[in-house]
C-alpha cells in the first residue's frame, strides 16, 4: 500500500488523541513513525533504529515506546526502551503485535494504532505510574519520515 493512502485513511485525532490519554497516567512515552517507501531490513531492526535517530531512549526512566509502521512493505513492529521491556518481556510485545496484525489484514489502521496506544498506555501507567506534574518528553503527534 502507498504510504499516502495509508495515512489518509489513518484518524489522526483519534490517534493523537490516543497517545495523550495513555500518557496521562505515565511518566512513559509513546510514538507512532510511519515510514515512506521500501524497507531495507528486518521492520525490528528498522524500528530499533528509528528508535535511536528520534532520541526515544533519552527519556528519564527509558521508558518510551515506538510503533513503527512502513505501509509500503507491510510491516510494522513495536518496540519499548530498556526500563519497559524488563518489565513485560518479549511476550507481552508478541501479543501486542499479533492484536494489531488482525486489524491491519482488514485494514482498520486506526483501530490497530490506538488498541495498541491504550494496551501499552496500561503497560506504562502499571510499571511507571505518574508522579510529578506532566512533563511529555516527546511529541504526540504521528512522525513521517
Amino acid at each position: 500500500m502507498r504510504t499516502k493512502d495509508f495515512l489518509d485513511k489513518l484518524e489522526h485525532d483519534r490517534i493523537v488523541s490516543a497517545i495523550k490519554t495513555a500518557e496521562a497516567n505515565t511518566s512513559g512515552q509513546i510514538r507512532v513513525y510511519v515510514q515512506r517507501g521500501e524497507l531495507a531490513r528486518e521492520p525490528l531492526i528498522a524500528a530499533q533504529k528509528k528508535f535511536q535517530k528520534l532520541g526515544m531512549q533519552a527519556t528519564r526512566e527509558r521508558n518510551g515506546i515506538l510503533i513503527f509502521v512502513v505501509p509500503r512493505a507491510r510491516k510494522f513492529a513495536v518496540i519499548g526502551d530498556e526500563g519497559i521491556h524488563q518489565k513485560c518481556g518479549d511476550e507481552f510485545w508478541e501479543q501486542l503485535v499479533e492484536r494489531m496484525r488482525a486489524h491491519f489484514q482488514k485494514e482498520n489502521f486506526t483501530d490497530a494504532l490506538v488498541e495498541a496506544i491504550e494496551e501499552a498506555g496500561k503497560l506504562l501507567s502499571r510499571h511507571f505510574p505518574k508522579t510529578a506534574p506532566p512533563q511529555n518528553e516527546l511529541s504526540d503527534e504521528i512522525v513521517e519520515g
